[in-house]
């Protein structure tokens, strides 16, 4: 059984985990980033991951998932991969949908992507900051007539502060500071501020 020193040795082995000054997807500041798309491009790791987060909604009689797009999808198409099939399945197994923005800017089920009504739905992210996104996604299988029954993710940097409304769990716990802009004492130190992802970079304020 792999343990959570493992799986943070695998992170930190892959370059997902980076130090520095990041302006997080949630607009707070961080002086750590964890890009878990360079752990999830190899898919030994990916299917290893998903199995062993799978493994802790086993016994959830799961019959979706749902992930929101971008930084779930991968992640949830393997933890689908490795749960139960579900009662009267097509032998396809459990299915992997995600969400994704509309032109308005909202979480919304696209591409003929629906559910059933009372379709018991486990929701997957990559990393929980503030939990936004995991929440928009609740909302849209809500709103889709589905069952949220757990929520996961691979890594909670929140320090388990996110109060989410059904059983939450996570592959690994990182403590890791995050700060608003005007508080960031990186911005103070006259630090830029790098958006990962991209060459956008924000001068400290």
């Amino acid at each position: 059984m792999d343990s959570s020193d493992q799986f943070l040795n695998l992170f930190e082995s892959a370059g997902a985990i980076r130090r520095g000054h990041f302006e997080l997807s949630s607009g707070l500041h961080s002086a750590m980033y964890v890009q878990c798309a360079l752990v999830l491009q190899y898919p030994r790791y990916a299917e290893r991951l998903g199995a062993a987060l799978a493994a802790c909604f086993a016994q959830d009689r799961v019959e979706v998932v749902v992930s929101p797009a971008m930084g779930g999808i991968i992640i949830g198409q393997e933890v689908a991969r490795a749960l139960p099939e579900p009662p009267g399945g097509s032998s396809g197994g459990t299915p992997a949908l995600f969400v994704e923005r509309d032109a308005s800017g909202s979480m919304s089920l696209r591409r003929g992507f629906s559910l059933n009504p009372g379709q018991r739905v486990l929701v997957i992210e990559d990393v929980w900051t503030t939990g936004g996104s995991t929440l928009e996604a609740i909302r849209v299988v809500e709103e889709a007539g589905g069952v949220v029954v757990a929520v996961g993710a691979l890594i909670d940097r929140s320090g388990g502060k996110i109060d989410f409304p059904v059983p939450a769990r996570a592959l690994l716990g990182l403590t890791i500071d995050s700060y608003q802009p005007a508080a960031c004492p990186l911005c103070r130190e006259g630090n830029p501020a790098v958006k990962p992802g991209s060459r956008f970079v924000r001068a400290g304020r």
